[in-house]
């Protein structure tokens, strides 16, 4: 990405820096000539060093010490920023954990940016905030207008969808009452390489099927899309005047059936299930989405084959998978 002239000298602020998504937006801003402030918990602690490996970090990179439920700290972080990329969340099903830090922390942030005169703020939410409907039939084409039923959230104790849905609810409400721009970004399951060194929640969900921990595959769907391409999609919604309102980031759904056969056809090598847990019930079929509005805005979706060859190689090379060498 080359270094675009009409940024140099603009400061935007990313919250939870040393997070997967975030990483990536940290590292393309960087590369765009943007000067970022990314929030973290420590700036010394060693799970945030790639971040100061990253190309323009020496020059353009500061990493302020923040937590979500500190108001002061994150004040301190957004002064002088143009924009802020709201990524920090706790990725957790426990609802004490969950759902509060993802609220207070979401408006703590819109306040904090209201009051540095931030021109417009990116919020990660997530497909959780968008599909989670029983009624929905299954010929509905899930879209930004879709909403997740936050009683069918509660019942089913999913509350990392609630808490998503509810801290999205939370900063439509304060960015319309402190008058500040919002565009919110709602990124399917994120898969690709990782730029950090920890192993996140969403890859855990292919690295399962590689170590031989998952004997078996769900009779379930899910959706993918790229990190680079998300990563991507923020900047794109933030840069574009006419950008508004939600941006769903999905590239395909699959069954988990066809991601242990795409994952079969590149890594052989590794022990991964070829039976389906429950083979009683008929196999679930993919929902229907549309991802047009964010690609009228120019964003070309990475295939979701790449998307899961990059994952495993990226976990190879950072040492979270053995690497088994051919026998000549």
């Amino acid at each position: 990405m080359p270094v675009d002239s009409s940024v140099s000298g603009q400061t935007a602020c990313v919250t939870g820096a040393g997070g997967f998504i975030a990483s990536w937006i940290v590292k393309l801003l960087l590369q765009k000539g943007y000067t970022v402030k990314g929030t973290v918990r420590n700036p010394d602690d060693a799970k945030n060093s790639h971040l100061k490996e990253l190309e323009g970090a020496r020059e353009r990179l500061l990493l302020c010490k923040a937590d979500l439920l500190d108001y002061e700290s994150l004040r301190e972080a957004i002064k002088g920023c143009n924009g802020v990329f709201h990524i920090a969340s706790p990725v957790t099903d426990d609802p004490e954990q969950m759902v509060e830090p993802a609220v207070t922390g979401t408006k703590n942030v819109i306040n904090a940016a209201a009051e540095a005169g931030v021109r417009r703020i990116v919020f990660t939410s997530s497909i959780g905030a968008v599909y989670m409907d029983p009624n929905r039939s299954p010929d509905v084409v899930v879209d930004e207008s879709c909403w997740s039923d936050l009683e069918f959230c509660k019942n089913t104790k999913n509350w990392y969808c609630y808490g998503k849905a509810v801290a999205e609810q939370a900063a439509w409400e304060a960015t319309k009452e402190r008058g500040v721009d919002l565009v919110v970004v709602n990124p399917v399951l994120v898969l690709g390489p990782l730029l950090q060194p920890t192993v996140n929640a969403s890859i855990v969900h292919v690295l399962k099927y590689l170590t031989g921990s998952a004997k078996t595959y769900a009779n379930s769907i899910q959706a993918y899309v790229h990190v680079r391409d998300v990563a991507l999609a923020h900047i794109l919604v933030y840069e574009t005047p006419s950008a508004s309102g939600r941006y769903l980031c999905a590239e395909s759904v699959l069954h988990r059936g066809e991601v242990v056969e795409i994952l079969a056809k590149f890594f052989p090598e590794y022990p991964i299930p070829t039976k389906c847990s429950d083979e009683v019930k008929p196999r679930v079929k993919p929902y229907k989405f549309s991802n047009q509005k964010i690609k009228d805005l120019g964003l070309e979706f990475t295939p979701v084959k790449q998307c899961l060859y990059d994952t495993v190689k990226s976990l190879q090379e950072k040492g979270h998978l053995l690497v088994f060498r051919s026998r000549r």
